[in-house]
């Protein structure tokens, strides 16, 4: 299979009517490395922006709770209205997401971008959080090209992180505000996840000492909704703190120091191998070739935490390259590629109401098993194809496909071409011939939405 065909599916949305498939993997990486064109053209929400959002959510909230009997109807109506907006600040999200990955030239952009929000997941627990979760992911978007060290500050710095992972209400215990106020103490759950999920992955050189060193360094870093990001000396643990072997901080406490440990931990030989397997197995399968995970791991380590030195090796080694298709689409890529394929483009998207999205795309994908930013942990969304293929997963698929042409207005006049134009040399003798035999367009075009080839990569 050519490189052309190869990258659309897996490391893309696959094909798009009237978008050339990319010529190689220099030319990928040069996109890459270029303006976010698609995030200038539909921006996200910003973090001051759901900043905003969270205090006038919080402001409604008290309003309508200590209002007399004659203000309760009006302030419960403007509270509710609170509520209501957001939901519409997820959906958004939403649309704003499958906009630019239908749009996407070759789509590795936005395919990595889900990767990494994945990677650092955040999940609004409360409500008045949704919007700083949609904004997480955005703080983010910059930065997946660059060098993983400026990832990995932004992503933990972030207030979602913060607010997820309860680090607000880890207090040094002998900190000056512990001293006031006794009781306060240490939680762990960012610290734990810092090292576990984020950097040194699950099997990396460290221990139980080492997560409680860090989280006592990490104490001083504070956000609640509404309030960004802040760092309160008063609050973090006196003293220095040994995690891997290295002494950081000391008196005073100093955020500095928190931004040295996170260097220390993004450029560690763990790090390297965990992100890089973690890749491999996004992309590639369940199972990579252990070459190209090496080759990705010292391309990291080579570079200082570079990242498009790993990406040109994903890009590039044979193992990569391999034209078994052994993932099966988790539900937002799957949706994304039925709308691609069907020649839906990122303004017909975008111009859909909000209603529209949460019926063609927010509503199936919850039914699929992946409901919009609502992962069941902090360690994202599975990666093994038993986790998107159970009988009711399945059955969201298939009515999904028998719908969305339809309700987009992309129905194909011929289906044998659209199977053809979607699936390339994917396109099974077996379906080649189950297409012109169904007994309506809509049935045929369905049946190439819903079968084993388009929902695998």
């Amino acid at each position: 299979m050519e490189f052309s065909q190869l990258a659309q599916v897996r490391f893309g949305f696959g094909p798009a009517p009237g978008k050339p498939a990319p010529a190689d993997a220099g030319a990928m990486l040069e996109t890459l490395a270029g303006p976010d064109v698609l995030a200038s053209r539909w921006p996200g929400l910003s973090t001051e922006d759901a900043l905003a959002a969270a205090r006038d959510f919080r402001a409604a909230k008290k309003t309508a709770k200590h209002a007399s009997k004659a203000d309760a109807e009006a302030t419960q109506a403007a509270f509710t209205a609170q509520k209501q907006r957001m939901t519409t600040i997820l959906l958004q999200n939403l649309q704003v997401s499958l906009a630019r990955a239908v749009e996407a030239p070759d789509g590795f952009r936005e395919r990595l971008w889900a990767f990494w929000r994945d990677h650092f997941t955040v999940m609004a627990k409360r409500r008045q959080d949704v919007g700083l979760s949609c904004a997480h992911g955005e703080a983010l978007r910059p930065h997946i090209a660059g060098n993983f060290k400026t990832l990995l500050r932004v992503a933990e710095t972030h207030p979602m992180m913060l607010i997820y992972l309860d680090q607000s209400y880890s207090i040094g215990p002998n900190s000056r505000r512990a001293q006031k106020r006794p009781g306060l103490g240490l939680n762990e759950n960012l610290a734990r996840e810092a090292m576990e999920l984020h950097t040194l992955g699950v099997g990396g050189h460290y221990s139980q000492t080492d997560v409680r060193q860090l989280a006592e360094l990490f104490t001083g870093m504070q956000a609640d909704s509404g309030e960004d990001f802040a760092f309160a000396p008063n609050l973090a643990e006196p003293g220095t703190e040994t995690v891997l072997g290295k002494t950081f901080g000391g008196d005073p406490a100093k955020l500095e120091d928190i931004y040295a440990v996170l260097d220390t931990l993004a450029l560690h030989p763990d790090t390297a191998r965990h992100l890089a397997s973690k890749l491999a197995v996004h992309f590639v399968g369940p199972a990579p070739d252990p070459a190209l995970v090496t080759a990705m791991a010292e391309a990291y380590s080579r570079s200082g935490g570079e990242l498009m030195p790993v990406y040109k090796v994903l890009l590039t080694h044979p193992g990569a390259l391999t034209p078994q298709f052994a993932k099966v689409r988790q539900p937002f890529d799957y949706v994304a590629t039925g709308l691609r394929a069907l020649g839906v483009d990122g303004d017909a998207v975008r111009a859909r109401k909000i209603k529209e999205i949460r019926n063609t795309a927010f509503a199936p994908m919850r039914q699929m098993g992946q409901p919009w930013l609502a992962t069941n942990g902090p360690d994202g969304w599975p990666e093994e194809d038993e986790e998107w293929i159970s009988p009711q997963q399945l059955a969201a698929r298939i009515n999904w496909a028998m719908r969305a042409p339809l309700l987009y207005g992309a129905a194909p006049a011929d289906p044998m071409a659209f199977a053809e134009a979607a699936l390339g040399p994917r396109l099974s003798p077996a379906l080649a011939q189950a297409v012109p035999r169904s007994e309506t367009k809509a049935e045929a075009v369905a049946l190439v939405l819903a079968s084993a080839e388009f929902m695998r990569r």
